[in-house]
């Protein structure tokens, strides 16, 4: 995966050279774009980017206090909101992710660290879900917008 990062690296730089700035600021934001939906849509299958499932998430007492069943929530639904995982782009750099609270949150999950569910908490090791990263078909997604921004000029 990394050699077919650098190598669409290299080979999109010669391309991305010839264009003027201006220009290369709306392809980042596009391919930005495709790239949070496409995040956002692995997120939502609760798939790492090699395509395994996440690790399940701790069993839980979902029955509450009355007698009454909670819905099961859906893991990291807010995080993939727009509000959370935010683009940004320039004439140099295109990225995806987050910032803030929620970053050391998402960062927790993405390389499976220690951290406290709340405040007094004891430290709790979390399973590894890659929330971000470049899948093969994220690599053609930019590829294909690359060109199509091209043959589009």
């Amino acid at each position: 995966m990394a050699n077919n990062l650098e190598a669409l690296e290299t080979w999109a730089s010669v391309l991305l050279e010839r264009l003027e700035p201006g220009e290369r600021v709306k392809l980042a934001r596009s391919i930005g774009q495709e790239l949070r939906r496409s995040q956002q849509k692995r997120v939502m299958a609760q798939e790492n980017p090699d395509g395994s499932k996440y690790a399940p998430r701790k069993k839980r007492d979902l029955r509450g206090k009355q007698g009454r069943i909670r819905r099961r929530l859906d893991m990291f639904k807010k995080l993939r909101t727009a509000s959370y995982l935010k683009i940004r782009g320039d004439s140099n750099a295109v990225t995806v992710g987050f910032a803030g609270r929620i970053a050391r949150i998402a960062r927790v999950h993405q390389y499976g660290l220690k951290d406290r569910a709340e405040r007094g908490a004891p430290d709790v090791r979390y399973e590894q879900r890659e929330i971000l990263g470049l899948t093969e078909a994220d690599l053609e997604l930019i590829r294909d917008g690359l060109l199509d921004h091209l043959t589009a000029r």
